[in-house]
Parts: C-alpha cells; sequence; structure tokens
C-alpha cells in the first residue's frame, strides 16, 4: 500500500522553489560541525545552543545585543558570488603594462600556477616552525635564498621580506645597527622609486633618522657625516651607472651602502656585492609573481657574512637531523620578536612564503640560461625601442640603460601617454615633458610599433634597425661571474620533472588539506575553493598598481566595498588596507596614534604600555613608531592586571600615548574588566590599540570599536581566510576610530601631519583582497556569527575534553575560555621530563600539526580549533593527545627512560624503522601507528622525511643556501 499524501517524504519538508534555488548555504560549508555534532559538542559544555554559550563565555559588557555589520549584504551563494565578483572585474581594464616603478609584465608558468599557487598543498600551510613537517617548503626557500644571493653576488639572503619599500627601510635599519657611524642621517639616491622614498620617509621619521635624498648621478656624495646610503641599480629613472666609486667613497667615510637591484637585471650587470655593497634589496615581482594591482610580491634582502646575523624576517638554515641526515630549519630563530620583545630591531615576523615559492620555481624551470635570455629579451626590445624613438627625434635622459627609457616630448607627455592608452598600453606620465617607458618579457615588437606611433614615430623596419642598434648596457658592468649553478636549477627544466619535484616538496610538508592545524593565536581554517577562485582572473592579477584610475575602477570598488564592512564588523570609523601583514597593521596604527597627540600639541606623550603577555611583535613595533614600552603585569587569571595598569598610568602621567592590548587576552580568555581597562586610559589622555590577532572570536558577536578601542589591526589571512601560503601572504588592515580618519597610512599628506604609505603599492596587497570579500559577501552576518560561536564552541570542547589530562591554564570568571585554550605541560615535564617538543613532535607520528608551543606562556601548548573543524577531526586530535598522556604515564612509571621513548624520539621515519637496529624498549609498531593505529592513523598515515632536528647545530654552523649534492649522500 502506498503511503498516504500526509506521510508521503516529498511532503514532510517540501522546500519551497526560492530555497531550492539559494541551494545549501556557503556558511553551512565554511563550518565544520554537522549539526548533530555540534549538538553533541554543546552537551558535553552543558548548553543547549550558541546563544546560551555566548551568555556564559562573553561577557556582556562587551556583547553587542545583536549582530551589528549594517553594511555587510544578506549572504550570496558561490556561484551568485562569483558573478558578482565577476562584474566588478568587468569594470577594470588591463592594458599592456609598460609602466615600470618595479612593477612588471610576466608570465607565470602554468606548471607554476596550477601546481603552487592554485595547489591547497601549498597555500593552506602554515609557517615552518615544526621543521620535521616542513622540509618541502623549507627547500623551495632555500632554492629562493640561494637564487637571490647568487644573483647579487652576496652570501647571505633570507626567506623574504614584504615589498621592495619596506626591505629597503629594513636595509635603512640594518645598515644603522651594524655599522660604527653615530650620525643620523641616511642618504638616498634621488634616482630611487618613489614609493621607496615616501616608506624610507614614513619609517624614517620616528626613528629619528634623518633621510638626504640628493642626486648621486655626478658620482659624489652630500658632505658631512652619514651612517649609510641606499643607491639604486638601476635607478627609477632606467639609468644604469657604476656604483662602485660611490660605494668605496661611503666605505672611506665609515658608511655602510645598500643596493636596490633589479634582479632580473643582474643576470646581465655586475652584481652588487661584487661592487662593494654590503645590502642588496629588491623585489622579486617579475620572476613569474602576477601584478595583482600591488601585491603581494616578496621582497629579498641579501647580505654580507658580517650582516647575516642582523637579518630581519626569516632564514632557512641547513642543519642535521637525530640521525644524522640533512634538514632544513629555520635558522636564528632567537631573533623572533616574541623572544626579542622591546629590544627587537624589526617587528617583521612573516614573509611572502608562497610568492617567494613561485619565485624560486620560476628561476628552477627556467635555469641561468633562461633567465639570462629572457633578460636579454627585455633589454634588447627597451634598446630598439629607444631606438626608433631617437630616429623620430625624441630625446631621451639617459644612454645607458636595462628596460626603462625616459623620453623628452616638451609639453607632449599627456597626449603620447593617451595615444599609447588608445592602443592599450600603459606608459608612465612623469610629467608634463618627460614620459617613462619599461619592458619587460611580455613586451612584444608590436608594442614596440604601437609605442613608436603614439610618440608619432615611424622606425622603419624592425628587423634593421634591431641589427643596427648595439645593447645600451655599459660595456664595464657586464657580469661574468656565474650563478645559478647548483643542480637544483639544472636537474628539473622540462615540465615534468618540475611537476615530480613540487610534488615530492608538497609531500614532505603537512598542510591544511591534510590535517587540522590548531594553532593557538593562529586560526588555520578552511580557505575555500571559491574564495580563491578570482585570484587568477586576469583582470585582478594583471592590474598594474600605478595604472589610471579609470581601468581599475572594479578593484577599488570591490576594495571600498571590503574596507566599510570590515569598519561595520569591528565598530570602527574607516580602514585601510594598505598595511600588507599584521606587523605593518600594527605599526600604522600606532603612527596613527603617534600623530593624532602631534596634531594635539601633546609631543611629550611617548610612553606605550604593554601587558606581559601580548605578541611580541606590540613592543617591536611600539620601538618603530618611536615609542617608549613599560610592561604592565598580568594577574593569576592571566588578565592584565588592574592595580599595576593604573600605578603606570600615574606614574607615566602626560607621557602616555596607548596602551595595546590582544582582545580575547593572548591567554586564550575574555577580559571582563577590559571597559575599566580602556577606561583607565582614555581618562589618562592614552588612546587604546586593541590587537586583532584574535578577532576570530569577536566577529557578529563583539566589536572592538564598541567596547573601548580606538584603533585595531585585523589579520585577513587569519579571520578573513586569507590563507597563510607557508608564511605569508599576510594583509593587516587598519581600523580606526573617528578622530583617527586623518592620521591613516597615506590618507593626509605629511606636511599636513599624516603618517604617509608604509607600503610600496597604493592599496598593499590587493591580488588576495577577492578572498576575503568572496568569505565576507557568503557568510553574511549570521554566517560570521555563528562561525564565531562555532569556533569559541571547538575550544570550549577541546578544553572540556582534555581538562582532566592536562591543565587548563587560564578561563574566565565562569571557567570558559575563548576561542582558544593553553594546556599547561610545565609539571609534566618537572615529573618526568616529558616536555612540549616532545608533545609536539610525537603528534606528527599522529598525522597532525602541533599547536602552538611555550607562547604566550613557556612549557605550554595553545590549541586552536576554528570553526572550520568537523567533530570527528576534533576528536581525532583530542583523542591523539589523551594516547600521548598515556606515554606519558608510562614514562613517569618507569617503563621507559626518559631520555628514550617514543616521545623523545618523535617523530619516526619510515627508514628509522626500518633499521636493523631497533634497541629503543617500546616497539616499532607503536612507534609507527600510536595507540596500535586505533586513532585512525593507518589510513592517514603521514611518514616525515627527517627525524627531530638539531636547531642548536644550524645556529652554529649557519649555512643559508642550497648546499653541494653530496651533502644528500
Amino acid at each position: 500500500m502506498s503511503p498516504t499524501p500526509a506521510t508521503h517524504p516529498t511532503d514532510r519538508h517540501r522546500p519551497t522553489l526560492a530555497e531550492l534555488e539559494r541551494g545549501v548555504p556557503f556558511a553551512d560549508r565554511h563550518i565544520g560541525p554537522r549539526p548533530d555534532e555540534l549538538s553533541r559538542m554543546l552537551e558535553v559544555l552543558g548548553v543547549d545552543s550558541l546563544d546560551s554559550l555566548a551568555d556564559r563565555a562573553l561577557p556582556a559588557a562587551i556583547r553587542d545585543p545583536e549582530p551589528v555589520g549594517g553594511s555587510l549584504p544578506a549572504p550570496a551563494g558561490e556561484a551568485d558570488m562569483l558573478a558578482e565578483l565577476r562584474g566588478l572585474a568587468a569594470r577594470n581594464t588591463v592594458t599592456v603594462p609598460m609602466i615600470g616603478l618595479g612593477y612588471h609584465g610576466t608570465r607565470t608558468p602554468s606548471v607554476i600556477r596550477r601546481n603552487v599557487l592554485e595547489n591547497p598543498a601549498w597555500y593552506t600551510a602554515y609557517t615552518p616552525y615544526q621543521p620535521e613537517i616542513s622540509q618541502g617548503r623549507l627547500e623551495a626557500l632555500l632554492a629562493f635564498q640561494t637564487m637571490v644571493a647568487d644573483l647579487t653576488g652576496l652570501p647571505v639572503a633570507g626567506a623574504s621580506l614584504l615589498d621592495e619599500a619596506t626591505a629597503a627601510a629594513e636595509a635603512m635599519t640594518l645598515l644603522r645597527r651594524s655599522g660604527r657611524s653615530k650620525s643620523p642621517r641616511f642618504v638616498v639616491d634621488a634616482d630611487t622609486l618613489p614609493q621607496t622614498l615616501d616608506v624610507l620617509r614614513t619609517r624614517a621619521e620616528p626613528l629619528g633618522i634623518e633621510l638626504v635624498v640628493t642626486d648621486m648621478s655626478g658620482g659624489t656624495l652630500p658632505e658631512g657625516e652619514f651612517f649609510g646610503a641606499l643607491l639604486s641599480y638601476p635607478g627609477a629613472s632606467g639609468r644604469v651607472a657604476d656604483p662602485a666609486a660611490l660605494i668605496t667613497q661611503a666605505h672611506e667615510r665609515g658608511a655602510l651602502v645598500a643596493v636596490a637591484a633589479d634582479l632580473l637585471a643582474l643576470t646581465l650587470l655586475t652584481p652588487p656585492g661584487e661592487l662593494g655593497a654590503d645590502v642588496a634589496v629588491g623585489s622579486t615581482q617579475r620572476f613569474g609573481v602576477p601584478l595583482g594591482f600591488g601585491g603581494p610580491h616578496a621582497a629579498y634582502m641579501s647580505v654580507g657574512q658580517k650582516q647575516a646575523r642582523q637579518l630581519p624576517g626569516r632564514l632557512v638554515g641547513v642543519s642535521r637531523d637525530a640521525d644524522g641526515n640533512y634538514a632544513l630549519r629555520l635558522a636564528l630563530q632567537t631573533r623572533e620578536q616574541h623572544i626579542r620583545r622591546e629590544k627587537a630591531t624589526s617587528n617583521i615576523c612573516t614573509a611572502q612564503v608562497l610568492l617567494a615559492v613561485m619565485a624560486a620555481c620560476y628561476g628552477v624551470h627556467h635555469g641561468p640560461d633562461g633567465l639570462r635570455q629572457i633578460a636579454q629579451r627585455t633589454h634588447r626590445m627597451a634598446a630598439v625601442l629607444a631606438a626608433g624613438l631617437r630616429t623620430g627625434g625624441v630625446e631621451l635622459a639617459h644612454e645607458h640603460f636595462f628596460d626603462t627609457i625616459l623620453a623628452r616630448v616638451p609639453g607632449r607627455a599627456d597626449a603620447v601617454v593617451a595615444a599609447a592608452h588608445d592602443a592599450g598600453i600603459a606608459l608612465r606620465r612623469i610629467s608634463g615633458d618627460e614620459v617613462g617607458v619599461s619592458t619587460s618579457e611580455i613586451t612584444t615588437v608590436a608594442h614596440l610599433e604601437a609605442v613608436w606611433a603614439a610618440f608619432g614615430v615611424s622606425a622603419g623596419p624592425v628587423g634593421e634597425l634591431d641589427a643596427a642598434t648595439p645593447d645600451a648596457l655599459p660595456a664595464a658592468l657586464g657580469r661574468t661571474s656565474e650563478y645559478l649553478t647548483h643542480p637544483t636549477f639544472h636537474e628539473y627544466r622540462s615540465e615534468t620533472a618540475l611537476m615530480r619535484w613540487l610534488r615530492r616538496l608538497a609531500d614532505a610538508d603537512l598542510a591544511l588539506d591534510r590535517t587540522m592545524i590548531p594553532l593557538g593565536s593562529c586560526t588555520m581554517k578552511l580557505n575555500a575553493a571559491a574564495e580563491m577562485e578570482a585570484v587568477t582572473w586576469p583582470q585582478f592579477c594583471d592590474l598594474h598598481p600605478f595604472a589610471p584610475e579609470a581601468d581599475t575602477a572594479g578593484s577599488r570598488e570591490m576594495i571600498t566595498q571590503l574596507e566599510t564592512w570590515l569598519a561595520d564588523l569591528t565598530g570602527y570609523a574607516a580602514v585601510s588596507l594598505q598595511p600588507n601583514a599584521g606587523s605593518q597593521g600594527e605599526l600604522a596604527g600606532l603612527l596613527a596614534i603617534a600623530a593624532y597627540h602631534r596634531s594635539r600639541g601633546a609631543h611629550e606623550r611617548d610612553v606605550c604600555l604593554i601587558p606581559a603577555s601580548a605578541h611580541g611583535t606590540n613592543a617591536a613595533s611600539a620601538i618603530m613608531a618611536g615609542m617608549r614600552v613599560v610592561v604592565v603585569g598580568t594577574d593569576a587569571q592571566g588578565d592584565v592586571d588592574l592595580d599595576d595598569l593604573r600605578a603606570k598610568i600615574a606614574e607615566h602621567g602626560e607621557r602616555l600615548s596607548a596602551l595595546m592590548i590582544t582582545y580575547p587576552s593572548t591567554h586564550g580568555v575574555y577580559e571582563a574588566q577590559v571597559r575599566d581597562v580602556c577606561g583607565a586610559v582614555h581618562e589618562a589622555g592614552g588612546q587604546v590599540y586593541v590587537d586583532g590577532a584574535n578577532l576570530n572570536a569577536l566577529v557578529g558577536v563583539a566589536r572592538p570599536g564598541a567596547f573601548g578601542g580606538d584603533v585595531s589591526h585585523l589579520n585577513l589571512h587569519k579571520t578573513f581566510c586569507i590563507p597563510h601560503g607557508g608564511g605569508g601572504p599576510g594583509v593587516g588592515p587598519v581600523a580606526v576610530a573617528e578622530h583617527l580618519v586623518p592620521f591613516l597610512p597615506g590618507r593626509s599628506p605629511r606636511e599636513e601631519g599624516g603618517v604617509g604609505p608604509v607600503s610600496a603599492a597604493p592599496h598593499g596587497s590587493p591580488g588576495v583582497l577577492p578572498i576575503s570579500w568572496a568569505y565576507l559577501r557568503m557568510m553574511g552576518l549570521e554566517g560570521l556569527r555563528r562561525a564565531t560561536l562555532t569556533a569559541v564552541a571547538a575550544a570550549n570542547y577541546v578544553a572540556k575534553r582534555l581538562g582532566e589530562h592536562y591543565p587548563v591554564l587560564y578561563s574566565g570568571v565562569d571557567g570558559s575560555v575563548a576561542h582558544e585554550c593553553i594546556l599547561d605541560l610545565r609539571q609534566i615535564t618537572k615529573d618526568t621530563g616529558v616536555t612540549v617538543d616532545d608533545v609536539a613532535k610525537r603528534l606528527i607520528d599522529h598525522g597532525i600539526h602541533a599547536p602552538t608551543m611555550s607562547f604566550p606562556v613557556a612549557g605550554t601548548l595553545m590549541v586552536e580549533p576554528t570553526e572550520s573543524e568537523d567533530l570527528p577531526e576534533i576528536e581525532r586530535f583530542v583523542q591523539a593527545m589523551i594516547a600521548i598522556r598515556g606515554e606519558v604515564d608510562r614514562v613517569a612509571a618507569g617503563e621507559w627512560p626518559a631520555d628514550d621513548n617514543p616521545l623523545r624520539n618523535a617523530p619516526h621515519t619510515a627508514a628509522c624503522l626500518a633499521d636493523d637496529k631497533w634497541e629503543h624498549p617500546y616497539p616499532r609498531e607503536l612507534a609507527a601507528y600510536p595507540a596500535g593505529g586505533t586513532l585512525g592513523v593507518h589510513d592517514r598515515k603521514v611518514w616525515p622525511p627527517v627525524r627531530r632536528i638539531d636547531g642548536a647545530h644550524g645556529d652554529r654552523n649557519l649555512v643559508c643556501s642550497c648546499p653541494p649534492p653530496e651533502a644528500f649522500a
């Protein structure tokens, strides 16, 4: 008998046509726990809904009575979002970029685009702080360092910086601290990229550095003392001149020299190191990295051996593992800001790893011969272009150049630029009388002919002109030294070989595509494919950052929308997306506060209060902003000690500039008295900076701008889904209250009290902004709120499940944590000798990435599950930690020696398990498959390529470029 209509399955819960058309909401895909899983988690927590959890965990004083974010539209599905984004992209006009200014057309080899840029094995990886499961990206970064060191002629290169302008600023401060001169003056070549000059001014002023911008084309340095100099090679105008004499003069006068160099030009030109330079900086953008309207791109810095331990940022070094095998790691990690704090010389705590990997792969793909050929093509295009212009009577400013010519056309510059634009080519208008033209690997003969036509020149047959035109590089500067001689740059030239190399490297890593990465303070959440899709659309990725405004309307509208949404969600008046990393957002926020005080005549306000638990970059950023750091204590619950805060405020009185706090706290707790903290600072005339590192616990439920913050930086690579990329790219927009809006980076002219830019491109790193735009557009306000509270539920679930095995160090007044929890292993270590390192490395045997180690409290693990992990994966981590505790107990019982057990010997490689000599007191199977394989380890087994790495050996024997092949023997 057929069922009656009343009980037929198609009638019971039949959705409407509108609901069917909408499909499954994106939030249901982004948020990991299914409804029944979430119910089980909430049951463990003793609450019946996310709302009840919010009532319990969040202090009423900070909560919005209802979700606030009025500018954010109702959530769109994936297809509708992409259609809307295509509409914005269609409003951009992509022209042939011949503007130059450090940004050039390039071709991303398809094998690199698909296998790196579009591959979650690469873009979802975290910073390689666990080197045993990061050997792939470390090897790629070592290739990057080797490529840069070879091309610049300086032996030590870092693993990338944020952009060329900030790299030049880092070079300025490096020269100051490593030189002997006490002079505050820094000399800069007037022929430096204008955006670099702007960032140098921003960074120099609060540090008391006096910039002396001078024309050095005559070969002489200015009078007086100075601690360092920055030369450009080639210059912004395209001019190529030998800097050796200037470098010698500077050294004779006790100064050090940095050279901003075009890496592609160095395949043809004598490298800076051979000319005597102490430091070289620049960009690797033209090594296969799309323009992206200005970024992200990996900058480089290389130095001599004397400056190796002064390098800012990250440095990959060669060490050895427990079996004596070759292994890679981040070297000199004690330079990291969370250790050096107010003694830090830089606030850089990230890199542009994904882009550095792409640039390195470009070098590996083309090899030395291929790079030289690309450089020769680029230069010949410029030389023939110049010859054609000269035949038409156009005066050129320089005889010697690499890829950029400066043409003098009195009164005709606007007409020339307009005519070229009509032909689909963007040139650089320098003045009403001068036009700059730059060639690149994508320049064609047809482009040359279109440029000649724009200038009103008929150059004749190109072949004849080419045959009659000599190169335009100075003969004395021709490169004679070899580069990229290491086998890495010769063995992977076919696409098959490169594809397999990239697969081998990816298999040596552990990224979010294979496992949960439960890192406290780092929010490793889903980076959805739909969010990533637009990153490689030509209308976004092929825009030059200084293209005419009419050509970039779609991108600028997207940026404006994103800034508005972020301002609403955080409770601030305005947002600037220019800072291209969280550290730069911090600096921009503090510079805004300092400028605000100056505008009110309060020049004496220079004290920045920072809790002892704060992120280390906070203190470093305060120093860079010209402030004095005063540490405020924390109480037994990990909260800001109000009594100590009031005492420090009273002590420093009229000198108080700002308080920097992280909310929820760095300890993973919603501090109930945060309004009292903010109120005390405001009452004393100070400003409150709320670090947005933990914003994933606030979005949709509370807004820092509404509960006391004056300024915050946000991490789009954490809360708003831009992937970490192995340690970058990041975006760190700064959000401010109304009274600070004039002091956003670049918002007001410097001469009017403005701050100036903090990154090279006008909009920072807009190439990755479609990711965050798409995330917000698809989640909507209610989806964001759900995500926040699910993240809080996941953290509390972990704390509850593991609390009986590992003490949870801090919690709120009701026993709840925020979006992360700290597991205290200090007593375990004291009783058994088992350390946080041992636990972290044993998790590798379980196929799980370790939580954050020993931050903010030494001897602890900080765990953040995020909202996008489902219950089975969370439970897999929980069970692994319980199994590890069982092994700890066996050590404590004396069953295994403290120096020979599965924890101390972890991680275990396949090679060590296959060794005939197995002399450990535990079986091989337990080493390989913890808990007898009951945790799903068998079917998800990750074999680490190396055993535990000897960090001290690597720091004592600093090797920062690819070792010879015999090292692998």
